[in-house]
């Protein structure tokens, strides 16, 4: 334990993961398992930013909210997967104080960021289904980057004030940390001062960033579906119903897990259950949102053949 002499006990100047399990028999498995998650979600986000990028028929509102999610999701996965990935390799899972907060004020503010871009997306897909009238005029693309641009701020505002919070924290003693990536409930575990004011602000600062977009997020896609309803050809409602089904199971999935892992009340038997929501909006979502929200677009494929 590389930890330095603070009053009467020691001052922690790095932290040491524990990640999904210590057994050597496991090691293998789980980083072939994590490597090619982590490919995967690089290699289908990048495709789909590139694709709005270079093909001028994709420079629409909806694919410029596409190509901002998809950016955030390799920047969400490379800052936690990678380090996983490397203790998984050589067996180091030691972090410094340093790189754990840094890391922990990124992906806050990526999972931030995240909560509104959906909202922004599913706004803007409300606009376009059940105004097609006056979507033209009110997304335009003064709009589409006040909403991007929003989007990005308000996530890395928002966790700014838990960086402070947490950066004051004085870890004295236990260095292990019951999870994969630096969050803010297992750290303050290990600090030895009063993690009362960081602990409730953690969970306003969720509930901020999570719930009101949830709403917005929910409350659009079911104004799709009841329009959706109204649509005289049973194929059309198909089409849509498939799309925003699979749409609102993310955005669900998403939500589900961040409001389970921060907002509901804490407590220090839950750790196992918080490793497995956790793993939902860290990996999985942005993992499936490439297959979900591109690989089933029929512009995306022909953006793809060309």
């Amino acid at each position: 334990m590389a930890n330095q002499e603070w009053k009467n006990g020691t001052v922690v100047t790095e932290f040491i993961l524990l990640d999904f399990g210590n057994g050597p028999e496991l090691d293998c498995l789980l980083f072939l398992m994590f490597l090619l998650i982590y490919f995967v979600t690089v290699t289908g986000n990048t495709c789909i930013v590139v694709l709005v990028v270079v093909n001028q028929h994709l420079h629409t509102p909806m694919y410029f909210f596409l190509g901002n999610l998809a950016c955030l999701e390799i920047c969400y996965s490379s800052s936690i997967l990678p380090k996983v990935v490397l203790s998984y390799a050589g067996g180091d899972r030691r972090i410094s104080v340093s790189g754990c907060l840094t890391q922990f004020y990124f992906f806050g503010c990526l999972a931030a960021a995240e909560c509104y871009l959906l909202a922004v997306m599913s706004y803007d897909r409300y606009l376009a289904v059940c105004e097609p009238l006056h979507y033209p005029s009110c997304m335009d693309s003064k709009l589409c980057l006040r909403l991007g641009a929003a989007s990005w701020v308000l996530g890395f505002l928002s966790n700014s004030v838990l960086m402070f919070l947490i950066s004051s924290l004085e870890f004295c003693g236990p260095n292990e940390i019951d999870h994969f990536f630096c969050d803010s409930f297992p750290l303050m575990k290990l600090s030895c001062s009063d993690t009362r004011l960081a602990g409730f602000a953690t969970s306003v600062v969720a509930a901020v960033c999570s719930l009101p977009p949830f709403l917005l997020t929910f409350s659009s896609y079911l104004y799709i579906i009841v329009t959706v309803v109204r649509i005289p050809s049973a194929t059309g409602r198909k089409k849509a119903f498939s799309t925003c089904s699979s749409h609102l199971i993310v955005v669900v999935l998403f939500y589900w897990s961040i409001l389970a892992v921060y907002v509901l009340p804490y407590h220090d038997t839950h750790i196992l259950p918080n490793k497995v929501f956790s793993a939902f909006y860290t990996i999985l979502t942005p993992l499936v949102n490439p297959l979900i929200y591109s690989l089933r677009n029929k512009e995306i494929k022909k953006a793809l053949q060309k």
